[in-house]
């Protein structure tokens, strides 16, 4: 307490001895006293109380026939057997109405008193569990209406969880509601008690280490200051911290002490309060005026604003007012009122005081009646049993005593429109320099050439720091790259319950903002705020390339299967014996070899065994033959060859050009389903990152195994970081497979062209930029986050560092030029078969044109009487030379043998001639 502060009391201590014997002697209208039971404290409810009484005495519209005499009486504020017979001493003169006292342990006496004697009993304190009282107003605020409006101010500052620091069980009941909607299962939240002595930072240590930022504070004023003093030693008075205060004094407290310890005057906590007094009012200033001038008339001297006036001094200015102007009323309307000495230990009863306690009630529950004060509107609710129901809050930042909104029975309303806020918080941040925590990790983040320790932004460069650079000209703030000491993006131990990584230097507040490849999970979102993703994916397998196999020469043959050939030679021969068959049988296959001969003496079959399977085969190569048949069965046989020849030569060409263009790629496995059904390969992914979690947490069977199988393999199967694990399969020959999040898998793709993405994704999650709990700035960075998605920003980030930085999309590049290649030209390698059996027939046709020539040779020798060497020399001759078209005939076997000898040497004699002379 300040030493102005003592002055007043021991002023007003004394001046209330003598105040009894004080009259006005200008004035001897008919007196009514009205007794005030305060505390030695309630300095200010003693200047409200007489100056009051003053400003009613002087107004000649209330009360003109009534004197109003004020009796201050100081009483402990634990001894009720004193307070009890000080009150008597006063009903023993005369009293018309009693006011106070605050203690809850004196109020009982009082009230019972002015019960059994039936004189008012107005209050202007906070009842914890208020008692029934036929003679009692109390126009406090109603407490389940105080605490509905703290329940309406929680939700409207989207307050889901935080903890409660109460001082007695009063802040309990205070609270009752905030209780009842913040549950232990939908809105868990945390209650503890203040404790005895001064010490604070036990408590608020342990509140700290739990990461709570957000703190509802029901204690009494005087201990504000000392706790907000003590939270600021344990960094509890940052930016980060929200704290809302119950007390309805708390704008009254000089918070420029806890201000001035803070040393970035930008990182001040956001204290919030509400208070019923608005220093603004003109009603207030009014009533300070009266204050000061009505001590001046008695010869003190004081110094008080608005801003200083505490509550109870209000409602005490207030309840002596409605006091009155009731009795000003009443007086109008039934014969004036007069008082009479009352005995406590008596029966007598004050006459007046039921019709005075129930007009009062009756007047102020009227809305015709509404009455405005220090405190605003008086009104008493009747459904409430008389208490203030209606009334109105200022919503204010104590710490810097601005007011934001109001809160009435209505609900909340705000001051500030939801753009003037924004614009708000966006000037608020433009002056805050933003510590941004990341890791390494290719393209999120990424060292340059001359990187240091002390480098910070210059010696760094990545997609990560792109994507906060453009948020930070949308949001024009500073910003400052660290990197993270253990390297971790950030996991839950689940024995000490700590975390590392990214996640553990938000929590510790060293960083703002923390980016890079990092995984909104269900534990992280519990722990920290996340902005809406800046990137979806999904977990998918990175694995080797299988190699390409070696060209096959007979690859013209894959289009179908072995079976398939066999099935058609067979058909072909088939088909050539049937066909041979039938023609043998049908007797219109039967020609006459001389058409100029009407009485052939034989008929001739052009359908032999051999013409057969050439009809066959010529059909079947869809090039024709020089005879077709003739018969209704054999034409038949001949249509359904060619039906069947016509959907397999169709089918072949459809394929053919597949099998010669697409290198079949042998993949061993195409899905995680195969990993998990197979042991040759063993697979792996980050340790303690969100993958890994994952498949610990999944209750997917197949996921399930393949957890079991990562966990027990030997040696880990878990490398350290991605480079690491890309590392070791480039390196595997496809005997390990890793398991992580698609754009990562896309980026080293782009990069390593032995490697490939295999199966779709097998969750679906994003990456955010994590910050810590409860941060002010969340909206604004997802705003950005969002504006940066709308106009392409992100597209185009992504674009530049997965497939143009750091030698992105040279894979890209050699597969569209090998497909450019497949789609126009085929190698010699695809059709080379072709050729080899090309050359295979036509060197076959050549031994088979040997043959024939030897046999010829031999023939004519025989038939010419020559020898064979000379039959040989002389064929062969004639073979070789490329001019002449005609050649002798062979001598007839079926003439006789002297005419035969004739025949040959002449045919002999012009064969060599015609030899000799082709030309003739």
């Amino acid at each position: 307490m300040s030493l102005r502060t003592l002055l007043l009391c021991c002023c007003a201590a004394s001046m209330a001895e003598s105040w009894r014997q004080t009259s006005d002697p200008r004035d001897e209208l008919p007196e009514l006293h009205i007794a005030g039971l305060f505390h030695r404290e309630d300095w200010q409810d003693i200047l409200a109380f007489r100056a009051a009484v003053d400003r009613i005495n002087m107004d000649k519209l209330v009360l003109p026939h009534v004197r109003l005499v004020p009796i201050v009486e100081i009483v402990s504020p634990v001894d009720s057997f004193s307070t009890g017979k000080r009150l008597c001493n006063i009903t023993r003169q005369g009293v018309s109405a009693v006011f106070g006292p605050k203690s809850s342990e004196t109020l009982g006496i009082v009230t019972s008193i002015c019960e059994t004697l039936e004189i008012p009993h107005i209050l202007t304190h906070w009842e914890t569990s208020p008692r029934p009282a036929k003679f009692q107003i109390n126009i406090h605020p109603d407490p389940k209406s105080l605490s509905q409006a703290l329940v309406a101010l929680l939700d409207d500052m989207a307050w889901r969880t935080f903890t409660i620091i109460y001082e007695n069980d009063d802040g309990l009941v205070r609270l009752q509601e905030v209780l009842k909607v913040h549950g232990p299962r939908d809105n868990p939240i945390t209650v503890r008690q203040l404790g005895e002595g001064d010490d604070y930072r036990p408590l608020l240590k342990e509140i700290h280490n739990t990461s709570e930022s957000r703190l509802v504070l029901d204690v009494s004023t005087e201990r504000i200051v000392d706790l907000f003093l003590q939270a600021r030693q344990v960094k509890m008075m940052g930016d980060y911290t929200s704290y809302l205060v119950t007390s309805l004094d708390a704008h009254t407290l000089n918070f420029s002490v806890v201000n001035s310890w803070i040393t970035d005057k930008r990182n001040i906590a956001n204290i919030t309060g509400m208070r019923l007094v608005d220093p603004t009012s003109i009603d207030v200033q009014n009533a300070v005026q009266d204050w000061v001038f009505s001590e001046r008339l008695r010869g003190n001297t004081i110094n008080i604003t608005p801003e200083e006036v505490k509550t109870s001094a209000a409602l005490m200015y207030d309840a002596v007012h409605m006091f009155a102007k009731s009795l000003h009323r009443l007086n109008q309307t039934a014969p004036e009122i007069y008082e009479a000495p009352l005995q406590c230990d008596g029966f007598q009863k004050w006459e007046h005081g039921e019709r005075l306690i129930t007009f009062m009630k009756m007047t102020y529950s009227n809305p015709a009646n509404e009455e405005r004060g220090m405190t605003g509107l008086i009104a008493l609710d009747p459904s409430a049993e008389y208490r203030r129901t209606n009334f109105t809050l200022t919503l204010v930042e104590t710490n810097s005593n601005n007011a934001t909104g109001t809160w009435n029975m209505t609900g909340i309303h705000l001051f500030r429109s939801v753009e003037e806020m924004e614009r708000s918080e966006k000037q608020k941040l433009s002056k805050k320099l933003m510590r941004v925590v990341s890791r390494l990790g290719a393209p999120y983040l990424m060292k340059l050439d001359n990187w240091t320790e002390d480098s910070r932004n210059d010696g760094l460069e990545g997609y990560a720091m792109d994507l906060i650079h453009e948020i930070s000209l949308i949001l024009n703030f500073k910003y400052e790259f660290y990197l993270v000491k253990d390297g971790k993006y950030g996991s839950l131990n689940p024995t000490t319950k700590q975390w590392d990584g990214i996640i553990k230097d938000l929590l510790d507040r060293k960083a703002d903002l923390g980016i890079c490849d990092l995984t909104i999970t269900y534990d992280r979102e519990r722990a920290v705020d996340f902005t809406m993703p800046f990137m979806n994916l999904g977990i998918s397998i990175l694995f080797s390339k299988p190699q390409e196999p070696p060209p096959n020469l007979f690859s013209f043959l894959s289009p179908l299967s072995l079976e398939v050939w066999i099935y058609m030679a067979t058909a072909y021969v088939g088909v050539s014996l049937l066909l041979f068959v039938l023609a043998r049988t049908s007797p219109y296959e039967w020609d006459n070899p001389h058409p100029c001969n009407p009485n052939p003496e034989e008929l001739q079959n052009t359908f032999t065994l051999f013409n057969s399977m050439w009809f066959a085969m010529g059909s079947f190569l869809q090039q024709g033959c020089d005879f077709l048949p003739k018969a209704v069965s054999t034409r038949m046989v001949a249509g359904m060859w060619w039906f069947f020849t016509l959907i397999m030569i169709s089918s072949y060409t459809a394929n053919l050009a597949a099998f010669l263009t697409v290198n079949r790629m042998d993949d061993t496995i195409t899905s995680a389903k195969d990993l998990a059904q197979q042991n040759k390969i063993k697979y792996g992914c980050i340790e303690g990152g969100s993958t890994q979690a994952f498949f610990k947490n999944s209750n997917f069977s197949d996921y399930q195994r393949m957890w079991a199988a990562m966990e027990a393999a030997r040696p880990s199967v878990f490398p350290k970081s991605n480079a690491e694990g890309v590392d070791r399969v480039l390196k595997s020959k496809r005997s390990y497979a890793y398991l992580m999040e698609s754009s990562s898998i896309e980026y080293e793709v782009e990069r390593h062209c032995e490697l490939m993405q295999i199966g779709n994704h097998m969750d679906s999650k994003g990456y955010g930029i994590a910050m810590p709990m409860h941060s002010w700035y969340r909206t604004l960075i997802s705003g950005a986050v969002l504006k940066l998605q709308e106009s392409g920003k992100l597209a185009a980030l992504k674009e530049k560092w997965w497939k143009q930085m750091h030698g992105g999309g040279k894979c890209q590049t050699k597969e569209a030029s090998a497909g450019e290649a497949s789609a126009n030209e085929l190698g010699l390698d695809n059709v080379g078969g072709v050729f080899v059996v090309l050359i295979s027939g036509c060197a076959f046709a050549f031994l088979v044109a040997v043959l024939e020539f030897i046999l010829n040779t031999r023939k004519v020798a025989i038939e010419y009487k020559i020898s064979p060497k000379e039959a040989l020399l002389m064929e062969l001759k004639f073979a070789l030379r490329c001019r002449g078209t005609t050649k002798p005939v062979h001598p007839n076997r079926e003439s006789t043998p002297s005419s035969a000898d004739t025949q040959s040497v002449v045919q002999l004699n012009n064969f060599k001639r015609l030899v000799a002379n082709p030309d003739k």
